[in-house]
């Protein structure tokens, strides 16, 4: 059945109310003394993966955009923007990568190379907010930590896959 501009509005909205929620709890969970500043775990990727594997680019992108408005909201303009640039290169690499290679790399793999991009994106908008070239001496420990959370975020994924595609049955009419 061709899904209809209704049903992937709707879908949508809820998606993205999944990925604030999930954005939100995020927040509460305390810094943890060995993990890079600002680092968090990513759960609200989860959904935005899915939105792009489901709905397809202009949804994801859609939620991302409002996931990092959020961000702006919520936490200030720094954030804001780490959040848009990690999160568009990360959202653009999932559909790219759910799109033509999802037989090859699977649901963690696809999240740990989009994980990396996301920390890609944030190392650039941090060297232009900080006019220095020299924040690429934390690309090293990002990357560790983002294969460690894509990891989590795609066996997570793989978990509740079956709970994301029987909400989608609701909005078949």
């Amino acid at each position: 059945m061709k899904k209809s501009i209704a049903f992937k509005t709707a879908l949508g909205a809820i998606l993205c109310a999944q990925a604030l929620a999930l954005g939100f709890l995020e927040s509460l969970i305390p810094p943890i003394p060995f993990l890079p500043p600002g680092a968090k775990p990513g759960f609200s990727n989860i959904v935005t993966m899915f939105a792009a594997g489901s709905l397809g680019l202009p949804q994801a992108l859609a939620i991302t955009l409002i996931k990092g408005g959020f961000a702006f909201v919520t936490r200030g303009f720094t954030a804001g923007i780490m959040s848009l640039s990690g999160g568009i290169l990360s959202t653009l690499a999932m559909w790219l990568l759910l799109k033509f290679a999802d037989n090859k790399l699977g649901l963690i793999g696809i999240s740990v190379i989009c994980a990396l991009c996301h920390n890609a994106g944030q190392l650039g908008a941090a060297a232009v907010i900080t006019g220095s070239g020299v924040i690429i001496y934390y690309a090293p420990v990002l990357a560790v930590f983002g294969i460690a959370t894509g990891a989590v975020t795609g066996i997570i994924l793989k978990a509740v896959m079956p709970v994301l595609e029987k909400q989608k049955q609701y909005f078949y009419r």
